[in-house]
Order: structure tokens, then sequence, then C-alpha cells
């Protein structure tokens, strides 16, 4: 699909718009030239703003959404990964080997078994182990990434390559799941991955590009016009995505609207900034907006590497003396935080437990206190616990909460894994969307694809009910859940804005262009308990269409 905004106009008829929080009254018609909204309104009023010629599309009542931008998403990664071992459809243990095992035969000359997407609460304590994997695959190498990309499975072939056994320390960021003896299970956490994940051959340029292509159209199927890629480098074992995108924008297959967050080597220091100038330049000159730095501050509160302010319980309710990992000491992050601001890069960092957050928004402060606002937008992402202390510095600070909203659930995952292991007052701040708002904060929504679905209207479902879909949990802190308009403008107006497109996307108005997501169903009015029955029919950037479900 072409990237050039299309030259002839378009009139979109016999639809509902969303407009400012509601449905506009009296709007049934939209006009477009150039890409651009003309006209909004009568039927009979367009015909002023566009060509005679221009095409119609009779959209048969359907509602007419801005279209989504996600926040935080990997899309080389996710694409490489559904092309590859997809474990994504699995549930249990055993559907996972079975997946394995078809790969494995279907895919005999294969060097490496890779892909991923496995949920850990398919295995007891989250743990999957090698020898489960050696009995389908035999002496092969694997190296499987679970959903949150934390934790990965890997063989015994993988683990004697690497060298790993019982007398191999755990590294600094990184922990080796072991048996009472201190043998290798087949569980590796954080930069323990990294020991076997080394080993494995960098993906071909074309491979890149193919599976950036095939997670484009996947996005574009789910209503979503634009992202934040949120790893753009050589960081967690993924070959560096900058080349993949300039060469396919430069060759006009890009047609989302990205902004690329050049990743932070949290093993290096303030030393890389001059890189990431030249690479940022780079871009630009190309017509790439890679002018967000990616930060990974912590880890995942399901492996209790999550960065604590309480530390976490162990599995009889005591408290251990273990906080998580801060990647980054939080001196050496308000320095680097501080550089960047001056920059004028913005700053994405993943901050998912309390500790993290606060060191985070600690660094901001920092950051203002030297240079001054200077308005680059910086983001925190994920923010699972957030300390009520740290709620209203948000808005203070004015950094956007980067929410992944399917993840504000009850789920096996949190009910097994998680709250279990948590203090008393961390389960209490679970994803304090509600609280976040109400004090003033910003929400932009994204996926963190391939972690979970990349849907919008199921995160839209979540974020309002705070329930899965069909789950028979009770809602997860239920006075967090936002209404359906305030989830709907995370996932458009918000994320537009943490990616600094808010003046010309992210909203249905005259003057912005034509991106948007073509709803089968009214979610404003319908039960909001089945607001994720909702699909999207069609899907326009720029007034291009490229994506039609029929």
């Amino acid at each position: 699909m072409s990237l050039r905004i299309s030259s002839s106009d378009l009139l979109l008829t016999n639809a509902h718009f969303y407009v400012d929080g509601r449905g506009a009254a009296g709007v049934e018609s939209m006009a477009v030239r150039g890409g651009v909204i003309a006209g909004l309104g009568p039927v009979s009023r367009m015909s002023d703003l566009i060509d005679a010629s221009a095409q119609t599309v009779d959209l048969g009542g359907r509602w007419v959404l801005p279209g989504f931008h996600d926040a935080h998403v990997h899309p080389v990664q996710a694409g490489l990964e559904v092309s590859s071992c997809d474990l994504s459809g699995g549930e249990r243990a055993a559907d996972y080997l079975d997946i394995i095992e078809t790969y494995s035969l279907a895919n005999p000359d294969d060097a490496w078994i890779l892909g991923g997407g496995w949920s850990m609460e398919a295995f007891p304590r989250g743990l999957p182990t090698a020898a489960a994997l050696d009995r389908v695959v035999g002496d092969r190498l694997v190296f499987l990434p679970n959903r949150d990309h934390h934790s990965a499975w890997v063989s015994t072939a993988a683990l004697r390559l690497a060298g790993i056994s019982a007398s191999t320390a755990d590294p600094a960021d990184g922990r080796i799941e072991r048996d009472v003896d201190g043998e290798p299970t087949g569980a590796l956490h954080e930069g323990a991955m990294e020991l076997v994940r080394s080993l494995i051959p960098d993906s071909l340029p074309a491979q890149l590009e193919s599976a950036l292509l095939t997670a484009q159209a996947r996005l574009h199927a789910f209503g979503i016009t634009g992202w934040q890629d949120a790893l753009v480098g050589e960081g967690l074992g993924l070959a560096d995505s900058l080349d993949t995108y300039l060469s396919v924008k430069g060759s006009e297959r890009l047609t989302a609207k990205v902004v690329g967050a050049l990743w932070w080597d949290r093993a290096r220091g303030a030393e890389q900034i001059e890189e990431l100038l030249e690479r940022r330049t780079r871009a630009a000159s190309a017509g790439f907006d890679a002018g967000s730095v990616k930060i990974m501050q912590d880890g995942v509160c399901e492996t209790c590497t999550a960065s604590v302010i309480d530390a976490y319980l162990d599995r009889h309710g005591e408290p251990t003396d273990n906080h998580g990992l801060s990647f980054i000491e939080a001196g050496d992050l308000a320095r680097y935080v501080q550089l960047l601001d001056a920059h004028d890069f913005q700053v994405h960092v993943h901050a998912l437990g309390d500790r993290a957050v606060r060191d985070s928004l600690d660094a901001v402060e920092h950051a203002i206190t030297v240079n001054g606002r200077r308005g680059n937008r910086h983001h925190l992402a994920h923010i699972q616990i957030v300390h009520p202390d740290d709620v209203s510095r948000f808005a203070e600070l004015d950094v956007t909460a980067n929410a992944q909203p399917l993840w504000a659930c009850h789920d096996e995952q949190m009910v097994g894994l998680t709250l279990p292991f948590l203090s008393g007052p961390a389960r209490g701040q679970q994803y304090v969307f509600g609280s976040l708002l109400r004090s003033g904060g910003r929400l932009a929504f994204g996926s963190d694809w391939p972690v979970s679905s990349p849907d919008p209207l199921l995160g839209i479902h979540v974020a309002v009910n705070r329930t899965e879909p069909g789950g028979t949990y009770e809602p997860l802190l239920a006075e967090q859940g936002l209404t359906v308009v305030e989830a709907i403008d995370a996932y458009t107006s918000g994320s537009a804005w943490v990616s600094r497109r808010d003046t010309t996307t992210g909203t249905i108005a005259v003057g912005k262009a034509a991106d948007l997501a073509v709803i089968d169903a009214d979610i404003l009015a319908m039960d909001s308990s089945q607001i994720a029955s909702a699909r999207v029919a069609q899907t326009w950037v720029d007034g291009v269409k490229v994506f039609d479900r029929n």
C-alpha cells in the first residue's frame, strides 16, 4: 500500500462519527480532500467541499472512530514470532508442546527453533522445563520467550551450547532457574536470557522487512493507524530495526505513522547519547521520527524482578529481602534522563513496579530542575504499581502514563503468580487508571504486542470493566475502571499526543488526517460487557483504505 496521501477526494456516508467524546448529532458524512478531513455534516453540505468525481463509500450505518494509536508495541519482534513457532494460541503446557513438536517436525533443517508466546500460568510456579522440551524435540536448540519476554524456555542442547551449568553464576540483571541440586532447569529470566540468546544468528534484513510488513497488516486489521515502536536498536537480543523502517518507508510500504524509540543500552552510560543523536538525525533525513529513547528500568512482577518499594513475599506470605531489579541506579537514571531531555529526546521508560515508577518520576523532576520544562512529553510504560504518593506527580511533571489496559484484570497469571507475592499496599495499587485521570494525569494506551493482543477493542473492554472478556473473576479494583470515552481517548488522542502527532491525527476534526477505524457496533451505547464483541470493519490512513474485513 502506498504511503502517498490520496490525491483523490473521498466522501464517506451513512455513518456515525465519534467527535469530542460522543456521536456527533446531524453528522452522517465526511468529506476528505488530499487525505485530510475537509468537512463533517449532512451529505447535502459535503458536495461543495470535494470534487464531483470523488469516490463515495457507503459505510452501512457503522461507527467511525479516530484511528487507534498503539503507544507501546514491538511490531518487528511480533512479526518474526508469528512467522515462526508461535505459541500465542496455546493455553496449557500440553498445547505448547504439541505446537513445538509440530513445528520441529515441519522444520527439520532449522538450526534453532525460535518463536515464543507461552503463558507462565500454564506451568507449575510459572516455570517450564528443558526436560519437557527435550521429549518433543530431542537434542535440538530451542529458545522460546514467554509472552511478556522477560523469561525464556530453552532446551538442554541450548543450555549446553551456552555452557550453563550448576557452576554458572546468575548475571547481575537476571536469574537462572535451578533444581534443588543447583542444576539449570530450562527457564531463564531477564539478563540470564542473553546467555543463550546471544548465540542465535541475527535475522536477515529481508526477514526483518517481511516481519514488519506482516505486523503492519495485522495492526491495521485492528484499526491501528500509528504506533510507537518501543525498541529500535540492538536490545534484548533483537536485531536493530532502524534500517528496516527506513527501507520500508523509503519504498513507500510503511502506511502506518510510526515513532521509533531508540534503545538505551543499560550496560553503557551517557557516552551513547552521541550515537543516539546521529541515529535520530539519520532517521529524520529519511522522513522517519526516531526522537524517543527507550530505557528499561525494571522487570516484571511474575518473576519478582519488577522494582518495588515493599519487598516481595515468599510462598508462605512472609516478607523476603527481594525488592526486584533496578537495571539502572536511581542517580544514574536521573542524570541520563536530564541529558536526553536537554537534547530534546522524549524518554520512554519501562517502569512496572512502584519503585521503578518513583525513580523514573524523580528522574524527570531532576531534568525539569536542571533544564526547565522543555515539553518533551516523557512517558512511563506499564505502570502496574503506582504508590499513592506518586499518582499526582504524573500531572505535576507532565508525564504520560503509557498503560497496557489488557493487563488490568484478574486472570490466572495475576491471581496465581502476582498478587500472592506482593505486599498488601501494592495489591491495592494495580493499574490505577481512574486515579491517574482524576488527579489530572494523561493516559496513553498500548498493547506491548507480542506480549498481549494488539486489539484496542479488547483493551477498551478491560479498561472499562476491569475483567477479561467472558472472565469469571471479580473485577480488579473496579473503582479504577474508566468510562468508554476515557478508554477510547487513551487509545486515540492520548496515544497520538505521546507520539507528538496530536495536531494532525488522533481525533476526528476538520483539518486533521483522515485516519479512521470503522467499527461494526456502537460501543458508546452497548452494554459494556459486550465491548469485546465489536470488530473493526475498515481502517483508513490519510484517506486511503489499508484494511477491509470484507
